[in-house]
């Protein structure tokens, strides 16, 4: 099929496809709301909430034992489904604080992000965090305010919260009538109507909903008196003081669609989903060395934002998950990889629906693809067909705790180093290098405690290697934006550490702020970075 011919197709593909990624701070109840979301999209039939009974199946989303045992999202799986017509992307996020990294880099494959916040608590330190992220890539925010089956702060309040602190313009797409026990459903402002849910056990299946319109007599005798009359004086309030909703602010992420409901009784998530199919973003255009390109553009481009091994322990096969930019991807298609020059015949892709894969033949941009990764991929490659083109990469953002890990068993030398490196490779923790030659242990560098007992849980589970953890007393690393030439030039420093990233770069480790800033005041002519340089172009070495 020529370019030309291609077109049409594309245009229409381009135009139903929709993906987004959830930020939220652990506990909110992401994984809940991706159960709903598949159970709406008719993905799965049942779903199965992370703390019920063990009876009930496992949640779909969480594949990694480790996962299963605490009930945390550890790791960004991708969960595709058909809804309406439209195929959207689900690019499921770490729960966990401490995976913010694995998060960051996810963000750089959506078009959309879905902020969760948890009624009772508000807005949340993580939840701060990752806004960050989605601001500095002016990605379009949706806000789902969640657990209104429980007790929990004013809906008011809430949104002078999000607009006075994340400096965002708030507009209600629809608004809780009651809380709590009292929690019976939602106003939709769009259409003028009330929807009344009734529970079905464990929320495990769609709710029964019941659509009245606004001016119907029938609302006196399904909804309490006082509540009927609260949500009128609310909506007044509303109309009034709010803004009115303006497409094009929230295209640039200054504007927030605000939805309330419940993922737990699955209250207010269908109607959420409609909304979110008419306002998200299309797949769009994105920079790179040819300037920006648009998603129609016929030729295949693609880039690496993730990496991970062991997905199916059985095969101990390793997973390159690529977001497609533009273009028609095909099975068997032979690419070019733009950081080696090499070819590349893709020969398995798979569509990813958590630790469930299945062999695709096409896919189009907006959606991400599985590949099989001999050691080829690196986070932040292009592949390519046609002009040389590529993306800019992921950056890796500065880690707080540092340890050195130990392979106390010389006869598992192979597997440890096997392990590390794949590890590595995923980028589930930075791994360092003293640049002391004599000193041949790793360094991990991770944003939390938990990246480091995943290392060594995996190291155990999936090589078979115990490794001992020296925790080291730093909590700020800094590279050296001119490399070993301009870090030679200062000559003997104090209060830090010199070690190499896995690219062979100069990385200064401080035990605290205060020594870095004493160190910047002494050679203010050494220029430091909290952001490594993004590389193309060059392999990573080990050791």
């Amino acid at each position: 099929m020529t370019s030309i011919d291609l077109q049409p197709e594309l245009h229409t593909e381009v135009e139903r496809r929709r993906n987004f990624a959830i930020i939220s701070h652990p506990d909110a109840g992401k994984t809940t709301l991706t159960e709903k979301l598949l159970l709406y999209g008719g993905a799965i039939h049942e779903a199965g909430s992370v703390k019920a009974r063990r009876a009930q199946r496992k949640a779909t989303s969480d594949w990694m034992a480790m996962e299963q045992q605490r009930g945390i999202s550890i790791t960004s799986t991708v969960l595709q489904f058909e809804y309406k017509n439209c195929q959207i992307n689900l690019l499921d996020t770490p729960g966990h604080q401490d995976f913010s990294e694995d998060t960051y880099r996810t963000l750089a494959a959506a078009d959309n992000a879905v902020m969760l916040i948890d009624a009772a608590k508000g807005l949340e330190p993580q939840t701060r965090k990752l806004f960050e992220v989605c601001k500095m890539r002016q990605l379009p925010i949706f806000t789902f305010i969640n657990k209104l089956d429980r007790p929990g702060r004013e809906p008011l309040e809430l949104l002078d919260e999000i607009e006075q602190e994340l400096g965002l313009q708030t507009y209600a797409v629809n608004w809780p009538i009651g809380m709590g026990d009292r929690f019976k459903g939602v106003f939709d402002r769009h259409q003028q109507q009330i929807h009344l849910y009734s529970r079905v056990e464990h929320g495990s299946r769609e709710a029964v909903d019941t659509v009245i319109d606004v001016g119907d007599p029938k609302i006196e005798e399904l909804l309490e008196q006082d509540l009927y009359y609260q949500l009128k004086d609310e909506l007044e309030l509303l109309d009034e003081l709010g803004a009115e909703l303006d497409q094009d602010l929230v295209h640039q992420g200054k504007m927030t669609p605000v939805f309330f409901g419940s993922a737990m009784t699955n209250f207010g998530v269908d109607l959420f989903l409609n909304s979110f199919l008419e306002y998200a973003l299309k797949p769009g255009s994105r920079r790179s060395t040819a300037g920006e390109i648009a998603p129609t553009y016929p030729e295949f481009t693609g880039f690496v934002f993730k990496l991970q091994a062991n997905m199916d322990p059985k095969h101990r096969d390793r997973v390159a998950f690529v977001r497609v930019c533009t273009g028609k991807f095909e099975k068997d298609m032979t690419v070019n990889h733009a950081r080696t020059g090499k070819t590349i015949r893709l020969s398995r892709p798979q569509k990813l629906f958590a630790q469930d894969r299945e062999s695709i033949d096409i896919a189009f941009p907006g959606d991400v693809i599985g590949l099989n990764n001999p050691g080829v991929f690196a986070i932040g490659d292009t592949i390519y067909t046609g002009q040389k083109i590529e993306y800019e990469g992921i950056p890796c953002f500065s880690p707080e705790l540092f340890a050195t890990l130990r392979n106390p068993n010389p006869s598992k030398f192979k597997q440890f180093h096997k392990g590390v490196s794949e590890i590595r490779e995923e980028g589930a923790v930075q791994i360092m290098y003293s640049a002391d030659e004599s000193k041949r242990d790793p360094i991990l560098a991770a944003v939390g405690q938990l990246q480091f007992e995943v290392v060594q849980f995996r190291l155990q589970q999936e090589y078979g290697v115990e490794t001992l953890l020296e925790l080291l007393p730093y909590t700020v690393a800094r590279w050296v934006v001119n490399g070993w030439e301009a870090l030679n030039k200062v000559g003997r420093l104090f209060n830090t550490a010199t070690v190499k990233d896995s690219w062979g770069r100069p990385v200064l480790l401080f035990r605290n702020e205060w020594n870095c800033q004493q160190l910047q005041q002494d050679h203010p002519e050494l220029e430091l970075a909290a952001i490594a340089p993004v590389v193309s172009g060059q392999q990573p070495v080990d050791g």
